[in-house]
């Protein structure tokens, strides 16, 4: 059999597969799949990929909402030495057609013109390829390009693994937990879930959207799931949809995890008061530095607006100067984190130029650090509004106005001023599905809550807010048009 000396998840799979083989691992489209079975098919998968030719550092592209196969072929990738290419099927065609051709993988899976998963052998065992490393790359994946075109995200088998054990020790979920993925697996979020359940030898549901509620709450039932991942988004979907049908299941939830985007405080106290007794964990992350930092909704009710504290010992979090000097407590800076779940660099060698100082990755966020050592977010620094000078972030005219009450959503960006006084100045676009204020009363209210230099030039009503496919707000794309 081939070494597994190089994956903590290949020998967590492999250890599971024989001390608890009748274990459910996977269960998908209503199919139970043991440890036992999981681990054969991995093997199988394997043996398939190298009958075809691939070797160790080719890439395969792999695409799925909620396969089996995707598993399968994922560790088999992992177990062989080559280098998975994740790409969310639900992506635009522009995105898929930037990074086949960028990565220009061996072999397609999952994606329109490549090899359906149907057509993929679970028969047999691989062969012997030697020794590999845990600083071997494992998986690329690409950034959301909100600031630019993607950006292919060069992952080791050390940094998912250190990953993975990061989150689960913060969260604190075990190997009796049965756990709802309503997301794509092939989504950052959703493989990170993925990865979660495997190393614990939990029970890993892919239900791969949450469209259907009815689906998801009879799952729930049936299974009796006691955790659950979503991204804020989701959330509002099933507030909306269902009020507080999903309250019903609080006595059999351990956790549920949030992230990729922001959460308004009081989406955050409606869930507290759901689940009073669930622990709510929600992480600050990017595809290059992996849930760095948590927060507990529980732990930080008077304080609901930080994004934590580093997730465990093993990844520090500083904030440094645009020269790449260490900032004092309570004063605002780039967001650099160092850690064993940290990126080793990006697939374009000239993407990585400046993306660290020293250890540390540079995010593009600005924030701070409070004496009580949790930090919090300022704004994307590509999108900070440079009025005259100051330094004013979008995040915090957004929370201003939605604290005003009766605006139901907004979004800031920069315009050029049409003073042609201080360069660039704040717009708002206020969204009017189930916004109650006029305009003029938001600017008027707003006028008392924030410094004058912060105040928005102009207000308009907008339709929708442009978000990426995990929620977050896209400024960027409308900065055009202001």
């Amino acid at each position: 059999m081939c070494s597994l000396a190089h994956s903590q998840l290949l020998q967590a799979i492999y250890r599971y597969s024989v001390q608890s083989a009748d274990k459910t691992a996977i269960i998908a489209k209503g199919v139970s799949v043991s440890y036992a079975l999981l681990w054969k098919n991995i093997l199988g998968a394997a043996a398939c990929l190298q009958s075809s030719g691939l070797e160790k550092g080719d890439c395969i592209l792999l695409s799925a909402l909620k396969d089996v196969e995707f598993v399968y072929l994922y560790f088999a990738a992992h177990l062989l030495g080559l280098v998975n290419v994740i790409v969310d099927p639900t992506s635009n065609e522009e995105r898929k057609k930037y990074i086949i051709e960028t990565v220009r993988p061996k072999r397609i899976f999952g994606l329109k013109g490549g090899i359906g998963y149907s057509e993929v052998s679970l028969v047999g065992k691989p062969a012997d390829i030697g020794l590999l490393s845990a600083q071997d790359i494992a998986d690329i994946m690409f950034t959301t390009g909100t600031t630019g075109k993607p950006k292919g995200v060069l992952l080791s088998h050390a940094n998912i693994s250190g990953s993975a054990n990061n989150i689960n020790q913060y969260i604190g979920n075990t190997a009796d937990d049965v756990e709802v993925l309503g997301l794509p697996i092939c989504h950052s979020f959703g493989l990170g879930r993925l990865r979660c359940n495997m190393l614990l030898g939990a029970t890993f549901i892919l239900l791969g959207s949450f469209a259907n509620l009815k689906l998801l709450f009879n799952t729930m039932e049936q299974y009796h799931v006691t955790g659950i991942g979503m991204v804020p988004a989701v959330w509002e979907y099933i507030k909306k949809l269902s009020g507080n049908v999903f309250g019903k299941f609080a006595s059999q939830m351990s956790y549920i995890e949030i992230g990729s985007a922001a959460m308004s405080v009081e989406n955050k106290r409606l869930l507290m008061e759901m689940f009073p007794n669930t622990r709510i964990c929600m992480h600050y992350g990017l595809t290059e530095a992996s849930r760095s930092l948590f927060m507990e909704f529980h732990e930080y009710a008077d304080d609901l607006v930080t994004i934590g504290k580093p997730v465990t010992k093993e990844v520090d979090v500083k904030i440094f100067s645009d020269e790449g000097l260490e900032l004092p407590t309570g004063e605002s800076g780039e967001l650099c984190i160092k850690g064993n779940m940290v990126m080793k660099s990006y697939l374009v060698d000239g993407d990585t130029v400046d993306s660290f100082w020293g250890e540390y990755f540079r995010t593009g966020d600005y924030a701070y650090k409070s004496e009580n050592e949790n930090f919090y977010l300022v704004s994307r620094k590509k999108e900070m509004i440079n009025v005259g000078g100051k330094k004013v972030s979008p995040i915090e005219i957004e929370d201003a106005i939605i604290a005003l009450g009766g605006v139901s959503d907004c979004i800031c960006v920069a315009m050029k001023d049409p003073r042609g006084l201080v360069g660039e100045v704040p717009k708002v676009y206020v969204l009017r599905e189930g916004t109650t204020k006029s305009l003029e009363e938001i600017d008027t209210l707003l006028g008392n809550k924030i410094e004058n230099y912060k105040m928005p030039v102009k207000f308009e009503w907008i339709d929708k807010i442009p978000m990426t496919s995990s929620g977050k707000k896209q400024r960027l794309a409308l900065c055009h048009n202001s």
